[in-house]
């Protein structure tokens, strides 16, 4: 036998394997992270620790959004032995059924990968979450009934308001769509949906932590590892101050209540939004944690009077009568007007309400006359820069809706709220899709001239008119965010807007306006205000499905102003008779902090005007 061959054969042999198994350790060490960090799951257990999420607070220092504690059911799946589900369905006040289904559905959300299930029986899941204290008072003491369930404290948000829902918005579960588009979030997780909670969602959700603990054999955790050395501790997001005054906000919503509408209150020299009252509104805390939103969001979806449609941000409405005060700006800057001109009140060109002839600007803002804006307007549109009267009224009103441009119209004010709209102002290319190309004049679109046609704005860029008025052409992008911690709003609210109009053109407007709510022959004598003098301008919406819109829009005090407001209330007809009372009330609430005309407040608060088929 050659046993010396067979001796370099076997040692060939053990060399060749040692070699393969040496390159397999240096790949799986060196090149393959995948295999590390095997090991280190299988060692150590790497816990992300959420932090609470930031605080808000009014203008005031009011606490409006919070964090209130609550808990999770939680289960292991090895560590159940002889489950009861009847015992346990009894316990939770749920039917039989729940149980089953419930192990079900969250065999199902961890899903699959490479054909096996993500579901691991020594993993902890949530069996019920966002169980009130109240709720595990009562579940806790049973649980040792039933082994492999324990209970663990987590946080929820809180509203200590009952208003403001459309500001503040909520809170949900992510969406696996979330989760894929940023690495922060893990299943099971919160994420603003709406409203401060989603615009400043990377401000108020802070930074994880991360504690990694040691494992036995059979996965459970037993100790800190390195004594928590590595671990890092989670940061709580940024507070946030608001400029809402909280008080003025709940007070709006009650002036509201039985009413379609909304209100808008901006501090003029900072562009704060003090309230946002969209109406009928909902107590926000109905939309906190996964039960209640299941309970309650489709009932608020399917409620016909719209609790959650933002109607300050979203609805476009023909903005009326207050839309003259843009025509005289524009016609006395583009100088086809001067303060004093005048003008017949021809009412078999457009209809108009009882008044002596308007001698001046101010006067023709004081009566409102529908006539003298259609004169202003139809020189703003025909300033006779062509022969041909269609080409002529296309120069003219590219002209008309750049300046309209500059008072933030038909363009969305991008506030720091989501879900804002943009409005409508008409231009040529508008008209040439509906029309054709010079086959329209402004004998076509006249209905502009005093707020009606095809124009349409929102609430939030009619309060922002008023503010442009008050500051006398100039405005912040109105927003709600004071300051992120201590830095301040966002740098995009603190830029200065001008208009086209030089602010010597503001006087005469600010005057008619005051003349409006201060004088006889004025439109809105019940906006009138003891020791404040108020400046206002009334609209009348004109509406093709019922009752007109009552639209009023104001600023005060008339130098120096704090407040200005816009007020639409739908289906209630003369701007004056309703709106105007409303804005009275809001601004002498904030100014004054109490209301000295009580007839006026009783007759807002028992008025019921919610269009009668909706009851």
């Amino acid at each position: 036998m050659n046993f010396e061959g067979r001796k370099y054969i076997i040692l060939a042999l053990f060399l060749g394997v040692g070699i393969i198994y040496s390159f397999k350790l240096f790949y799986m060490q060196v090149v393959d992270d995948t295999w590390k960090h095997n090991a280190e799951q299988i060692s150590e257990k790497r816990r992300e620790v959420t932090p609470p999420r930031g605080v808000v607070y009014d203008r005031n220092g009011k606490k409006i959004i919070a964090n209130r504690p609550y808990y999770n059911l939680n289960f292991i799946e090895k560590n159940i032995t002889h489950l009861d589900t009847h015992a346990l369905a009894k316990l939770l006040e749920v039917e039989d059924t729940f149980i089953r289904w419930r192990f079900q559905e969250i065999v199902k959300q961890e899903g699959t990968y490479k054909g096996k299930s993500n579901y691991r029986r020594n993993r902890v899941y949530a069996f019920v979450r966002d169980l009130t204290k109240e709720e595990i008072a009562r579940i806790a003491p049973e649980l040792y009934k039933f082994p492999g369930f324990f209970e663990s404290p987590t946080s929820m948000r809180a509203y200590p308001f009952a208003n403001g829902a459309n500001i503040v918005g909520y809170l949900a579960e992510v969406s696996e769509n979330e989760i894929q588009k940023d690495d922060f979030y893990r299943r099971g997780d919160q994420i603003g949906k709406a409203g401060i909670e989603r615009y400043y969602e990377k401000e108020l959700r802070g930074k994880k932590g991360v504690k990694y603990l040691l494992q036995d054999a059979q996965n459970n955790a037993t100790q800190s590892y390195e004594g928590g050395r590595l671990d890092t501790m989670a940061v709580q997001g940024d507070n946030l101050i608001l400029g809402v005054d909280i008080d003025l906000q709940a007070y709006g919503e009650k002036l509201m209540t039985n009413k379609l509408g909304c209100i808008v209150a901006i501090e003029p020299e900072t562009g704060e939004i003090l309230a946002l009252v969209s109406s009928p509104s909902y107590d926000p805390n109905l939309l906190v944690g996964k039960r209640n939103i299941a309970a309650n969001y489709p009932k608020l979806i399917t409620d016909e009077l719209k609790p959650l449609y933002p109607r300050p941000l979203q609805a476009e409405y023909p903005p009326g009568s207050i839309f003259k005060l843009t025509q005289a700006l524009i016609g006395m800057q583009e100088g086809v007007i001067t303060k004093n001109s005048s003008f017949p009140c021809t009412k078999s060109l457009v209809g108009c309400h009882n008044h002596p002839t308007a001698q001046n600007v101010e006067q023709a803002v004081q009566f409102s006359c529908n006539p003298y804006f259609y004169y202003a307007t139809k020189r703003i549109i025909e300033q006779g820069k062509s022969k041909s009267v269609f080409k002529d009224a296309e120069i003219g009103l590219k002209v008309w809706e750049e300046y309209l441009h500059s008072f933030g119209l038909g363009q969305k004010l991008e506030t720091d709220i989501p879900g804002v709209r943009a409005g409508l102002i008409p231009g040529v290319d508008f008209y040439n899709k509906w029309y054709g190309e010079h086959r329209w004049a402004f004998s076509t679109i006249r209905s502009n001239s005093i707020g009606q046609g095809e124009v349409k704005l929102t609430p939030l860029q009619m309060a922002n008119l008023a503010v442009i008025m008050a500051n006398r052409g100039w405005y912040y992008t109105p927003h709600f965010v004071r300051s992120i911690g201590e830095g301040g709003p966002l740098e995009a609210f603190r830029k200065k807007h001008y208009t086209m109009v030089d602010s010597v053109h503001y006087a005469p407007i600010v005057e008619g306006m005051r003349k409006v709510v201060e004088e006889a022959g004025g439109t809105a004598r019940r906006a009138r205000i003891e020791g404040v003098t108020v400046c206002g301008k009334t609209g009348t919406a004109q509406n093709p499905h019922g009752e007109d819109h009552s639209v009023f829009i104001a600023f005060a005090p008339m130098n120096n102003p704090k407040i200005a407001i816009a007020v639409f209330t739908e289906n209630a007809g003369f701007g004056g008779t309703w709106s105007a009372p409303i804005a009275s009330l809001m601004i002498e609430k904030y100014l004054k902090g109490a209301i000295t005309d009580e007839a006026k407040e009783k007759r807002i608060l028992e008025a019921d005007l919610l269009p009668k088929k909706k009851q």
